[in-house]
């Protein structure tokens, strides 16, 4: 039986095929990340694409930042979902604009709908661009949306082994935000447990602990945002 589709025979230039047509995928998708990585190096935005479960906390840590940060830095965010525009929505009502992507049956932004939504803003107006990706800890690790930094949002309320679980999305990261961490008693997480798993699959990414509705931790987080910000703007 052929792994690829379950059909009754395995077909080689069945499986060739498929696999070429992902690779141009891929091919297209880099091109076009490479592309708008000129424009925003070009303009001076700093861009983050934010990844997780559902349910993480993305949204809520995209409302807390904006609202903390908004009188320092103009900002906007790219939301993606499979359906409804509720987080731009939430996004919206901070002050800042957010532009909605839904991509019905696809379970990952692609550098393609990031660059067909970009129209949307003024780039020479805006500091940072949040990209919040639709909630999933496999199908976005394969691609790149020009961002500068990828950012992991890592639940408490998920266990301590996800890091172990779906280890691509973690190598490929460049910040993890262990978040709710008001509830670590409660749910009786491993914490050391966690930050050795974190260390394990990816040495180079910094990791914040923060619980980002009672502000623990948040600090640490926004200060490394203006760094970040800062040197952007000296490239």
């Amino acid at each position: 039986m052929c792994l690829t589709c379950g059909c009754g025979e395995h077909d080689h230039d069945h499986d060739v095929r498929i696999l070429q047509t992902m690779k141009t995928a891929f091919d297209r998708n880099n091109h076009i990340a490479s592309r708008l990585r000129e424009e925003f190096k070009e303009k001076c935005v700093l861009v983050l694409n934010l990844v997780s479960s559902p349910g993480a906390g993305k949204t809520t840590l995209l409302e807390k930042t904006v609202l903390a940060l908004s009188s320092e830095y103009k900002m906007a965010v790219i939301e993606g979902d499979q359906e409804t525009s509720n987080d731009a929505e939430r996004i919206k009502k901070t002050g800042i604009s957010a532009y909605q992507i839904n991509t019905v049956s696809g379970c990952h932004l692609e550098a393609g709908m990031v660059k067909r939504a970009l129209p949307s803003f003024d780039l020479d107006d805006l500091d940072i661009l949040f990209i919040e990706n639709v909630g999933n800890l496999i199908c976005p690790t394969e691609y790149d949306l020009g961002e500068d930094f990828r950012v992991l949002v890592l639940s408490v309320a998920e266990g301590e082994d996800k890091p172990l679980k779906y280890p691509g999305i973690f190598m490929s990261s460049d910040i993890f935000l262990l978040n709710k961490i008001d509830l670590v008693d409660i749910l009786e997480f491993d914490i050391e447990k966690c930050r050795k798993y974190l260390k394990r699959i990816n040495k180079r990414a910094v990791t914040f602990e923060v619980s980002v509705r009672k502000g623990a931790g948040m600090d640490k987080w926004y200060g490394w945002l203006r760094s970040a910000v800062a040197q952007k703007k000296q490239k």
